[in-house]
């Protein structure tokens, strides 16, 4: 089984849309509402970011969003399909995005998730990110990382 990266194309909105949705419904009745990443329109993210979109032998089952702002590179979001979880398909988007940060000269990359999604914070613990800021935005209390690269 081999993962293979795409840039999105304007057509990939609606499996970017479902994506999202699909990924992130687990958390809704923990934060008790949508998820941001569930607010986005997927014709403008893909119009103004970088995505890419993962494929398994041949089938998008999942995405990787970045984006240069003026706090650095940011790994904006990566969504996979319930029903691929745990086949590597996150850990392959994840250091897609820490390659693409390098690639354009950053020294790093930050991210930022819910405050009560308490299993991602310790995921991106484990790979290597570190709390700098709790903020809240647009109604969301959210924890922001950053992970030094090379």
């Amino acid at each position: 089984m081999s993962i293979t990266l795409r840039p999105a194309l304007a057509d990939d909105a609606g499996f970017a849309a479902v994506c999202v949705a699909a990924a992130y419904a687990q958390w809704i009745p923990l934060i008790g509402r949508k998820p941001g990443p569930m607010l986005d329109d997927y014709h403008q993210v893909i119009a103004e970011d970088r995505v890419l979109i993962a494929e398994l032998n041949g089938n998008p089952v999942g995405l990787l969003v970045t984006r240069e702002t003026d706090d650095g590179f940011l790994l904006d979001n990566i969504a996979v399909l319930p029903e691929c979880a745990g086949k590597g398909v996150g850990r392959f988007l994840m250091l897609r995005a820490e390659e693409d940060a390098a690639q354009l000269g950053y020294r790093s990359l930050y991210l930022y998730t819910n405050e009560r999604m308490l299993e991602n914070i310790e995921l991106y613990a484990k790979n290597g990110y570190r709390e700098y800021a709790r903020r809240l935005e647009n109604g969301f209390h959210r924890v922001y990382m950053r992970k030094e690269l090379g």
